[in-house]
């Protein structure tokens, strides 16, 4: 399969690949657009973020990436702002595991109150899931 990140993938055809293929994908992906990264957790969370998309209504994925994209922002950005949500509580829960609370709920909430504004509002250099960059260091 050939992944291009703004052009949702059929969603059977992204479940019946295993994760290996869909991470190859992703890489691939990245490769051919001349995007560079700098973690295998960026690749990961791409993926992340396709499969739940590809499992439809089951999370708020979905209607957010639509809603972001209606807001202006290309499918593979939106991608990324989902996905700086999901690392921001990832890591929020690696630093203080006995936090406690739903982190479900609280990932549905805080995509709820994501935006495409303030997704490019908060932009920087340090975090790989908010941009990746292209060679020449202009945003996709």
């Amino acid at each position: 399969m050939q992944y291009e990140a703004n052009d949702q993938p059929h969603s059977a055809t992204w479940l019946e690949l295993d994760e290996t293929e869909r991470v190859d994908a992703v890489m691939d992906y990245h490769r051919r657009a001349k995007l560079i990264w700098k973690t295998s957790s960026f690749t990961m969370t791409h993926v992340v973020v396709e499969n739940q998309v590809a499992l439809g209504e089951a999370t708020a994925v979905p209607a957010t990436l639509n809603r972001l994209m209606h807001e202006g922002l290309d499918r593979h950005e939106a991608i990324h702002a989902v996905g700086s949500i999901l690392m921001t509580i990832v890591f929020d829960v690696l630093q203080a595991p006995d936090a406690g609370g739903d982190i479900n709920a609280r990932y549905s909430r805080e995509l709820t109150t994501l935006t495409g504004a303030g997704w490019r509002s908060n932009l920087n250099d340090h975090d790989p899931m908010l941009r990746c960059r292209t060679h020449a260091g202009h945003p996709p």
